[in-house]
């Protein structure tokens, strides 16, 4: 199905394009949404425990789940799997939306996974398929901003729902939205390719799932419900370690392998798989810090953090259609060098603000950190399946929304811990031999300076201060956040001066 030219034909692929944008927005959205109503879902189902798993739950079988939907679809075609994603994503809303218990949570969450780790790659892979070269930046950018669209309407629709309406409808809201992807994609999409039929590498599967479940789950407990010298967190660490080395022994032996290595020779394919784990690390450390800035140090409600977060995405939008429509101008190479200067700018700029910083000046540098990741979104995408054959699409383009989901979850944690860290050593510094002891225990989760109800029982001589240390930590967090930056364009550096040609095949500047 190629990009039609009678009006009929217009029509049908615009609904094939708005199924697909669909199951992306509600996949992507899903996850910034519930952790917006998570303290909600706490206070009424209980488990403070065991909420770290409501999260865990829907991470691990995501992304274990993105590269094997990716090769399938390669294999045995697009449709079914991609309608098959969003049939059991609704199904795991749905199951969601009644839980009872924490427990029931987290294993509905989990079959909701599954159904999102075949969204977001198999979608990119059909527009590869149906879109013409020329037009493809594009539409990449478009999917680029629908992403980095639904990151930010996250939250915002979270505190809304949860403060007028109930916890459970964060998880309804999917199925009309899931049920209209459904039907366009099921009555529209029309695969005029034949796949090729191969065995199924059963064993990389399960050693693939196997491996991302224990790393996935000892990032999510270590510190938490866990220390990182525990047994428990240890044995994650070592049973990750035994399943990826077996998992990298069966792909360099079996004849269709979940992951390629051969895809890795091409030069630019390696690098942009690289350049995708560390590139959206810094986006993500905007998007979790921010609202604890707006919050913590203007005392903003939870509603007035979303809304902040919105001028970040313009620059995301605009970024990713740009980056997407200039890419059969300017080799990716070219394109990911200007905006990781961008984003460095935007990072030293964020790192000096203070308790006192203009509301405005907020803006503007999350604007600059927006316009300079948002280009990633489509020009990496694009980069990733430059040279392959329609057939390895699939597989291209879930290896690199695996890896870069990876490296998103890895960063926000280590980063969390690292903000979490300063914060404590100067709240020790500053109140430890004072007689504030009482607030520091108040302060022990420092998410506990944003509550309203915690912010009126402290003293303004007290609240001032905090609110300096609050605001000089999370700048702090920004400088750190310049290290991935920084070694993502030490990385773009090494890409091949690819890009994409107008007149019917890739090329080169």
């Amino acid at each position: 199905m190629k990009q039609p030219k009678s009006s009929e034909s217009r029509k049908t692929f615009s609904f094939v394009l708005a199924g697909l944008m669909l199951g992306i927005f509600i996949s992507s959205m899903d996850q910034t949404v519930v952790s917006t109503a998570m303290g909600t879902i706490v206070a009424d189902l209980g488990g403070l425990n065991q909420f770290v798993w409501v999260t865990s739950a829907y991470l691990v079988t995501e992304m274990a789940g993105m590269p094997i939907f990716g090769k399938l679809s390669d294999m045995y075609g697009r449709k079914r799997f991609f309608v098959f994603g969003l049939c059991m994503f609704l199904f795991g809303s749905i199951l969601c939306g009644t839980a009872s218990s924490m427990t029931q949570l987290s294993i509905y969450r989990a079959l909701q996974g599954i159904g999102g780790g075949s969204l977001m790659p198999i979608a990119f892979a059909v527009i590869f398929d149906i879109i013409p070269l020329e037009e493809r930046g594009k539409m990449s950018g478009l999917f680029g901003a629908v992403f980095g669209l639904s990151s930010v309407l996250g939250p915002l629709l979270g505190a809304f729902i949860t403060d007028h309406l109930n916890w459970h409808w964060i998880f309804y809201i999917n199925v009309p939205l899931g049920i209209l992807a459904v039907i366009l994609i099921a009555f529209f999409y029309k695969e005029s390719r034949t796949h090729e039929r191969a065995a199924i590498d059963w064993a990389g599967a399960a050693t693939l799932v196997l491996s991302t479940v224990s790393l996935m789950f000892a990032i999510e407990l270590g510190g938490n419900t866990y220390g990182w010298a525990s047994p428990v967190i240890i044995g994650l660490f070592a049973a990750f370690s035994v399943f990826f080395i077996l998992f990298l022994a069966v792909e360099t032996r079996v004849q269709e392998p979940i992951i390629s290595f051969k895809m890795f020779h091409k030069r630019l394919y390696a690098v942009s798989n690289l350049v995708g784990i560390v590139y959206g690390i810094p986006f993500m450390v905007a998007i979790v810090m921010l609202p604890i800035y707006i919050q913590g140090v203007f005392g903003g409600t939870a509603t007035d953090a979303g809304l902040m977060l919105l001028p970040m995405m313009v620059g995301v939008t605009a970024a990713s259609a740009a980056g997407g429509i200039i890419a059969q101008r300017m080799s990716y190479r070219s394109i990911m060098l200007l905006h990781g200067t961008i984003l460095i700018i935007g990072l030293l700029l964020a790192g000096t603000m203070a308790a006192d910083t203009s509301f405005l000046f907020v803006l503007f540098y999350m604007v600059i950190i927006g316009y300079g990741v948002g280009a990633s979104f489509s020009v990496l995408g694009m980069a990733a399946i430059h040279g392959f054959k329609p057939s390895e699409y699939g597989s291209a383009s879930s290896t690199l929304a695996f890896l870069r989901e990876f490296g998103m979850t890895v960063g926000i944690t280590v980063f969390g811990t690292i903000q979490s860290h300063i914060l404590s050593l100067k709240l020790k510094n500053m109140f430890g031999t004072t007689d504030h002891s009482g607030f520091l225990n108040q302060l022990s989760n420092p998410r506990a300076l944003l509550s309203p109800e915690t912010r009126s029982h402290i003293p303004k001589e007290v609240l001032n201060p905090l609110k300096d240390i609050l605001a000089s930590s999370i700048t702090a967090t920004f400088l750190w956040a310049m290290i991935p930056a920084v070694l993502a364009f030490l990385l773009i550096i090494f890409m091949p001066g690819d890009r994409l040609l107008s007149a019917g095949r890739p090329g080169r500047s």
